[in-house]
């Protein structure tokens, strides 16, 4: 795993990535792939305001719901050229995504989450009840597959995998220039502690709305990916079930880790797909699943990895810190030594 965290690691993935339709038996686990694809640009997100900036949004599945019907009414009612949709639904998560941030973000810690969970419920509500533009419990039929560009088509699985799989390196270079950078470092300051924050200059409500809208704009353009990838949408994508596979993404692979959730959000819908058999219990498994991640691996796989290795760097550190110190605490007593050998003889 430690190459795994230069760029030669992160080729090496991407190279795995590109030849995985190469060597998958059939369609259905490359379709498999592309959904877990979707889902990890939509952690990516969820981990900058939950990993990076310390507020837990449980209203994050929602706002994929709202780029994914977005797409979906735009070209099925309103005839809307895909890409042009496709913007919008990122712009327009990004506009809720704003407002919704500035009224939640006013409260902290628990009731900030317990406020987006009722957000996301909110959503769920009303893409279930407002017929005349979700159509309800019906759903929405026929949306079209990814239009071409250029030369480029995306009518078959190998190729909206592709699609997908350039959306999501492109997401993930964006995420690591912004986690790495200045303001990056300023949603960790708020992480930490809003009071140091402050103390830094740096403006808290400003600070954690960008966050937060910046987040949703992940949710909103995985979600219209998503439209694209089934061509039918129904309530059921709004629903909490969604927030809670994205959060146990994080916890597996590791929050406030760039590789930690994607490792996360392609091992859990195929685990999901292996437990397809016992979709009735499927939240008894993942539960308890979940406790036990929170008590005994709380940093997930790749924060757990990091924080050992920076263990072994400051033990290395230390150790040669001490190397020249006891270097000259042993000339130091030879000295004398020798001084008292030479006047006795």
């Amino acid at each position: 795993m430690k190459a795994l965290q230069g760029k030669t690691g992160w080729m090496l993935l991407l190279a795995l990535a590109i030849a995985f339709p190469l060597i998958t038996p059939n369609s259905y686990y490359l379709t498999v792939m592309t959904l877990a694809f979707i889902y990890a640009i939509a952690t990516l997100g969820l981990n900058l305001i939950t990993g990076y900036t310390g507020q837990l949004n449980l209203a994050h599945g929602g706002f994929m719901a709202i780029g994914a019907y977005t797409l979906g009414i735009l070209t099925v009612d309103h005839q809307v050229p895909f890409w042009l949709a496709f913007v919008l639904a990122g712009v327009i998560c990004m506009v809720l995504g704003y407002v919704v941030g500035v009224v939640s973000l006013r409260l902290k810690g628990h009731y900030f989450s317990i406020f987006t969970m009722c957000v996301g419920y909110i959503i769920y509500l009303l893409i279930e009840k407002w017929e005349s533009l979700t159509h309800g419990t019906v759903g929405l039929i026929g949306i079209p597959v990814p239009a071409a560009i250029g030369p480029l088509s995306f009518d078959s699985v190998q190729a909206q995998y592709y699609l997908v799989l350039a959306f999501l390196a492109v997401g993930t270079f964006l995420m690591h220039r912004i986690v790495t950078s200045l303001l990056g470092r300023s949603f960790m300051a708020v992480r930490n502690s809003d009071a140091l924050a402050e103390a830094l200059g740096l403006n808290l409500m400003r600070t954690k709305v960008l966050s937060f809208v910046l987040s949703v704009g992940y949710a909103g353009f995985a979600g219209a990916l998503y439209a694209g990838q089934v061509r039918f949408l129904g309530p059921d994508i709004a629903r909490t079930d969604l927030t809670f596979d994205m959060v146990m993404s994080m916890l597996v692979g590791g929050i406030g880790t760039i590789f930690g959730p994607l490792l996360g959000a392609v091992l859990v819908p195929w685990i999901t797909q292996s437990l397809q058999f016992m979709q009735d219990y499927r939240m008894l498994v993942f539960g308890p699943v979940l406790i036990l991640l929170i008590i005994f691996v709380p940093d997930g796989i790749v924060g757990s990895y990091l924080k050992k290795q920076a263990r072994k760097a400051a033990a290395a550190r230390r150790g040669k810190q001490a190397q020249p110190a006891a270097a000259g605490s042993s000339n130091t007593t030879a000295v004398p030594t020798t001084r008292a050998g030479a006047d006795h003889a």
